[in-house]
């Protein structure tokens, strides 16, 4: 088959995408143990001759059950599609997932789902996956379920990385430290968030550095402080300077702000990608604003340098269109 395609909910499969090896899971962050499971979909779907899917599920199911969303996403679904195509699969569906669905029994789920929908030849999916009511639907019951539905299970081992399991709660906590390298090695890629720019409180313009803002998302963990990124806008890579909190002003959920180099266009109601390659410092307060503008330009000059050394790219890097 030719070209990706996304679906939202299963009620209208294409043929082409009928009798598919599938991968199912949360896959938030589309780390390298979750790689780990696509690309042995990938040598099975390619040895049966059959599409490589993966079934993933929005909201994330702890958002569904806390009181408001809390959940600090590593990638929402744009980002798990674009992901997915880059990995050279056939197609993702995005399951809408609620309370309603989350009562689904696994053997129904099984029927409904993977038998009926989707006709499947095999599914992947890793050892600590669990679906359905309750949770039943343990690897085991899947196991059980291929064999009286005819289709193939493969349950892959979680992928280590030094004394644990790469995670997506692993990564989520590095991140909460400002280490974007090491997320980044451990996900296989540079982390990137992305949103439509929109308008601040102009403070940045006012001071000489002009910045793009991102509204950032409920329960947006990442460290506050100041990157080294590089921008995507279209078909541009842009590299810059970003900062996420305002210690000076109000800093109750402050946008993600990036300073893009040598750059003066209104860019308001665009989509801005930005990717994280390196942290160049905590925030600070400071005594004023005098201080503050020496400390954005020694920033700037500081993210240039950073910028202009080696910075270690995948291949998936250059897949995703991030590094040329």
């Amino acid at each position: 088959m030719s070209g990706f395609i996304r679906l939202a909910g299963l009620d209208h499969v294409p043929p082409s995408l009928k009798g598919a090896m599938v991968a199912i899971g949360n896959f938030d962050g589309c780390h390298r143990g979750h790689q780990h499971v696509f690309m042995a979909l990938k040598a099975r779907a390619k040895a049966l001759g059959v599409p490589a899917l993966v079934l993933t599920f929005e909201p994330h199911p702890r958002d569904v059950f806390a009181p408001e969303p809390f959940m600090f996403r590593l990638t929402y679904a744009d980002q798990k599609a674009k992901l997915a195509e880059a990995m050279g699969l056939d197609g993702i569906v995005v399951m809408p997932f609620s309370r309603a669905f989350s009562l689904i029994e696994a053997e129904d789920f099984v029927t409904r789902f993977l038998v009926e929908a989707l006709a499947v030849r095999g599914v992947s999916v890793g050892s600590d996956f669990h679906f359905g009511h309750q949770r039943k639907g343990t690897p085991a019951f899947l196991k059980d379920a291929g064999t009286r539905h005819g289709f193939e299970v493969d349950i892959l081992d979680l992928l280590d990385e030094g004394d644990d399991h790469i995670s997506s709660s692993r990564i989520r906590g590095l991140l909460g430290e400002g280490d974007v390298v090491a997320a980044s090695h451990l996900l296989g890629y540079h982390w990137f968030l992305s949103g439509e720019v929109v308008r601040g409180d102009q403070r940045g313009r006012e001071l000489g550095f002009p910045t793009a803002n991102i509204a950032s998302p409920t329960g947006f963990g990442l460290k506050q402080g100041v990157y080294a990124v590089r921008a995507r806008l279209g078909n541009r890579l842009l590299d810059g300077v970003a900062s996420f909190g305002k210690p000076m002003f109000n800093n109750e959920r402050p946008p993600f702000e990036t300073w893009i180099f040598d750059f003066d266009e209104m860019i308001y109601g665009q989509t801005l990608e930005v990717v994280l390659l390196g942290m160049v410092r905590g925030q600070v307060k400071f005594a004023g604003l005098d201080e503050l503008i020496a400390a954005v330009n020694r920033d700037a000059a500081q993210a240039r340098k950073y910028l202009q050394t080696t910075v270690p790219v995948s291949e998936l890097d250059k897949k995703l269109g991030f590094f040329r």
